[in-house]
């Protein structure tokens, strides 16, 4: 019996082994197919918890999706997107929507459970926002660096700032501290104007009004530390 179970056991292992070999190029653990379904399942899960919170806490405020997106000056359209888990916004909506909400930024971040947390470089939280142009890769794209530390009263990101036209300076409660890494990038706080190059650093009231962006036509990257 046992001897019948191992055989028809090691069967099944050469039959999906032998679904790869070297014809396709791919084994068990490289096959992109495999690999893009996987990462694609684990962003569902991702966003799960996160835009069932965010309708949750919505609806038991009493907001209909109109309402909150007026309340925080968005779009209807790009909320829906949003608590559908295929959008996300700007760092500084993203902070009113969680301030019309009585949330913290970390509940629509990553809402963690440890005491601390470390972040190796290949395991960011990586969240990205483009405009119409994103196929001219316009719009930039952030990465957080305390997935996962519970009671965060500061968020840290690495933030790559893309080329783009759009203005949209903002205001908010909280303060923010920025470090130029890679890039020239534009900043405007208040009614002043400058040029950020790599080692330069700027901490701001975000109370202000206030706007980075690339300097030019090549990307920025930035780490930026807001408190909300």
């Amino acid at each position: 019996m046992d001897e019948e179970f191992k055989e028809i056991s090691y069967q099944s292992f050469r039959d999906t082994v032998d679904g790869y070999g070297e014809a396709k190029g791919s084994d068990l653990l490289t096959d992109p197919g495999a690999i893009e379904a996987a990462e694609r399942e684990s962003q569902i899960e991702k966003n799960t918890d996160h835009t069932v919170k965010l309708r949750q806490a919505r609806q038991s405020l009493g907001f209909s999706v109109q309402e909150l997106a007026s309340k925080v000056g968005i779009s209807a359209e790009l909320l829906e997107q949003m608590e559908k888990g295929e959008a996300i916004l700007p760092l500084g909506q993203l902070i009113k929507l969680s301030k019309a909400l009585s949330l913290k930024m970390a509940d629509l971040i990553s809402e963690g459970d440890k005491p601390f947390t470390i972040v190796r470089s290949g395991d960011r939280r990586s969240f990205k926002r483009f405009g119409k142009s994103k196929q001219e890769h316009r719009g930039y794209e952030y990465e957080s660096l305390a997935t996962g530390k519970r009671d965060r009263l500061m968020e840290p990101f690495i933030v790559t700032l893309h080329p783009s036209d759009a203005d949209e300076p903002s205001a908010h409660d909280g303060q923010e501290f920025i470090y130029v890494l890679e890039g020239q990038m534009d900043v405007l706080v208040g009614e002043t104007k400058d040029v950020l190059n790599p080692g330069d650093a700027i901490y701001y009231d975000s109370s202000d009004i206030h706007l980075v962006k690339a300097h030019g036509e090549r990307p920025a990257k930035i780490l930026a530390v807001i408190i909300s």
